[in-house]
């Protein structure tokens, strides 16, 4: 789920606009800016636009803040100010190694003591006391305010600094990071190329009618056999129990487990040693739904899902031998509490219905972890409580085979995770969990942009950065470790999300929303932690309307951005025909790729099926014979730089369908000039493509994610057919450089 996908424009021509200072020193506004609340921003036209007042009241109101009057905001100004003063020292203190980081305390007493914890139990040996200095430049009513300058030797971790003062006491949680995530050696040598694909849209003979981990495995492994270092997948956060499967891999129940549809039960150790009868009975199940992998329309994930959960129930009762139940109860305790709350949500959404029928099953508005109901009706089912927790046992072995695999074949990086910007609003997460995000009626999405005229609205409620900053980012620490527990990269869609979100109160739409600030600095120390224990890399998708400051800070801690061909022009242009950018120009800490998931593949998107299909879903807001010209521009515009750099000759952009293949190719070839580290092609893009996997702005409206693979004579590509396909050779050879 990619934002807004393009660049933004240059304003060198206009003159910057600002808040005013009447307007700056309205106390709404100094309240919500005092709560990370951003009361202006510019568009991606480069227009200053001012939130409307509606806007912050209910936003602030999503935090916490009462600004429903004069009187409340007043109170509101003086409880945050006094808060400013009475806090003792800041629940999260981040660290980077090579730069001086300083911490505000406020005491009552002259001396206060500090100790430092360090994440293996040790106690830090330096002297703390010897680096506190008073801080001439605080509030005067603060009776002992210090300024802490953190000791330059602190090894990488999560560490706990303690502050007693007098009889009061406080903790910290310091997240002490690498300055920068040190790019791998085989990256470092040269750039890395890889694929992209849709999990669920490659099938063989033995998926159940959707992509699995079975077909990740191998198409891994084909992938490393024919020169690709990695192969990015949609994300595989957990979904919902039974059906209805949500679509969307964007739209996940929780992002700290693992989508189990994906599961390929004959991979399961003990589906062989079922006895003769259970056998028989998951290999009917798996026939019910095997037609379905030869269907080119789109895909029934609710049938599949029903047919294989009825199997993997069949297998969970086979007997599991004492080393793989040692490894089971392993599991199970290392993934501690979550787990047992994420297996508890599943049964009662099994049990009592799906929570957002809220008129029927009440549960999830009524009850909460701590209800007697909830306890009993884990008792009461705790068979498939621990059925729950079996199948994401299962699921992480899988993926970690996959990954396995893909190091076997040589790959450099393997497997490269996608991670969503959120949750859904009725996941467990929202339920177990709900002081982890914004209270009230608020979700997440994105203004308007080019390429999304009324905005988006993804559906999901936002972390709430208070809770974030009181727990030291615990509950994405946790999130980050297991995604790069089997991935050699992680992908972070929507990377603009560190830094600030785009909060959408309810009934305002997509345009009325906020953008409300968070703490990139913490999430980056998390992410470089967590990415160099693990020899990996991070990639953050910053697409759209992203200020410049925000890639140049991801480059500075190793973080890579993304470029994409068809959204690269000179100077960062907004016109439709202006030229695009030499790659010679892409940034170098950059995925580069033709083409997003959130266009059509680029064979469709040369024969405008972006223009065919939003027309046909009255997605624009222009006539569409406007849009239409904008899009041949563009296509005239890259056309014209293929042929001027060498890449494609002249009598092939004369003749588009008939030269299709010359041109994706062609397209493909000019990223090697690139200087960017790693280097990426989409599957369909191999394939011949032409369908649309998703379309942003649609829901039911259009069959997003659920499209199958085909060639561009529209037959279905199988899993064991991808690398055999002449086409697909044809490109992974332009990519080896060949």
């Amino acid at each position: 789920m990619t934002d807004q996908q393009a660049s933004s424009p240059s304003s060198q021509d206009a003159r910057p606009q600002e808040e005013s200072p009447e307007r700056l020193a309205r106390p709404l506004i100094q309240l919500a800016k005092l709560n990370g609340i951003s009361t202006s921003y510019i568009d991606q036209l480069g227009t200053y636009v001012e939130i409307r007042d509606e806007v912050l009241v209910s936003v602030l109101a999503a935090l916490g803040v009462d600004a429903s009057s004069d009187d409340a905001i007043e109170t509101a100004l003086q409880h945050m100010r006094r808060i400013a003063c009475d806090q003792l020292v800041p629940p999260t203190i981040v660290v980077f190694n090579g730069t001086p980081s300083r911490v505000a305390i406020h005491a009552h007493t002259e001396r206060p003591e500090l100790s430092l914890t360090c994440e293996d139990g040790s106690s830090y040996p330096g002297d703390l006391a010897g680096s506190l200095c008073k801080d001439a430049d605080a509030d005067p009513t603060i009776p002992y305010a210090y300024t802490l300058t953190m000791p330059d030797d602190l090894p990488v971790g999560y560490h706990t600094l303690r502050v007693t003062d007098g009889e009061q006491t406080a903790e910290a949680t310091v997240l002490c990071a690498p300055a920068r995530i040190p790019v791998p050696e085989p990256v470092a040598e040269r750039h890395r190329w890889g694929w992209m694909t849709q999990l669920y849209s490659v099938r063989s003979t033995a998926s159940w009618g959707v992509g699995d981990y079975g077909d990740l495995k191998e198409l891994l492994h084909d992938a490393g056999e024919h020169g690709a270092d990695f192969m990015l997948i949609n994300p595989i956060h957990a979904g919902t129990p039974i059906p209805p499967i949500e679509p969307s891999p964007y739209l996940p129940e929780s992002r700290r487990f693992l989508n189990v549809t994906y599961i390929r039960p004959q991979q399961i150790t003990e589906y062989g040693e079922l006895t003769a009868d259970d056998r028989a009975q998951v290999d009917a199940l798996h026939d019910s739904v095997a037609a379905a992998n030869d269907d080119p329309n789109p895909l029934d994930l609710n049938a599949s899902w029903t047919a294989k959960r009825k199997a993997l129930w069949t297998i969970y009762h086979q007997p599991r031998n004492a080393e793989r139940q040692a490894a089971f109860d392993a599991f199970v305790k290392a993934a501690g509490p979550d787990l047992d709350a994420f297996a508890a949500w599943c049964v009662a959404f099994e049990v009592w219905g799906a929570p957002w029928e809220t008129d029927r099953n009440p549960w999830f508005t009524t009850l909460d972890r701590n209800s007697p109901e909830v306890a009993e009706l884990v008792r009461d089912n705790r068979d498939l409580f621990d059925f729950q927790r079996w199948l994401q046992w299962i699921a992480d072995e899988q993926v970690a085979q996959a990954q396995d695999a893909a190091k076997e074949a040589g790959m450099a990086l393997g497997l490269m995770q996608d991670m969503a910007v959120g949750v859904h609003a009725y996941g467990v997460d929202a339920w177990w969990n709900p002081e982890r995000f914004a209270v009230g009626s608020v979700t997440v999405g994105c203004p308007p942009d080019f390429y999304n005229q009324q905005g988006q609205d993804w559906g999901q409620p936002p972390f709430n950065p208070r809770y974030l900053e009181r727990t030291g980012y615990r509950v994405y620490r946790e999130m980050v470790h297991n995604v790069f527990a089997h991935a050699g990269a992680v992908r972070i869609d929507h990377v603009l999300g560190l830094f600030r979100l785009w909060w959408i109160p309810k009934g305002e739409g997509a345009k009325g929303g906020a953008y409300v600030t968070y703490n990139y600095r913490a999430m980056l120390a998390v992410l470089s932690i967590e990415a160099s224990r693990a020899g990996g890399m991070v990639i953050g998708e910053d697409l759209g309307t992203v200020p410049a400051y925000v890639s140049q800070v991801l480059a500075d801690h190793g973080v890579l951005g993304t470029v994409v061909e068809w959204f690269s022009r000179v100077n960062n242009s907004p016109n439709a025909g202006d030229p695009y950018a030499e790659p010679e120009t892409y940034r170098k800490y950059a995925l580069a790729s033709v083409t997003t998931h959130d266009l059509p593949p680029t064979a469709g998107y040369l024969e405008f099926e972006h223009v065919k299909l939003r027309e046909q879903l009255h997605l624009l807001s222009e006539p569409v014979e406007e849009f239409q010209k904008a899009a041949s521009a563009e296509r005239d515009a890259m056309l014209k730089l293929l042929v001027d750099g060498g890449w494609l000759d002249a009598s092939a952009a004369q003749d588009v369908p008939a030269h299709e293949q010359e041109i994706v190719e062609a397209m493909h070839r000019m990223l090697l000039k690139s200087p960017s580290l790693l280097l990426q092609a989409a599957l369909v893009d191999g394939t011949g493509e032409h369908h649309t996997q998703n379309q942003p702005g649609t829901s039911t409206e259009y069959c997003n994610w659920r499209v199958p693979l085909h060639d561009t004579d529209d037959h279905l590509v199988h899993t064991d057919e991808v690398f055999k396909n002449p086409r697909v050779l044809s490109l992974a050879r332009v990519m080896c450089g060949e």
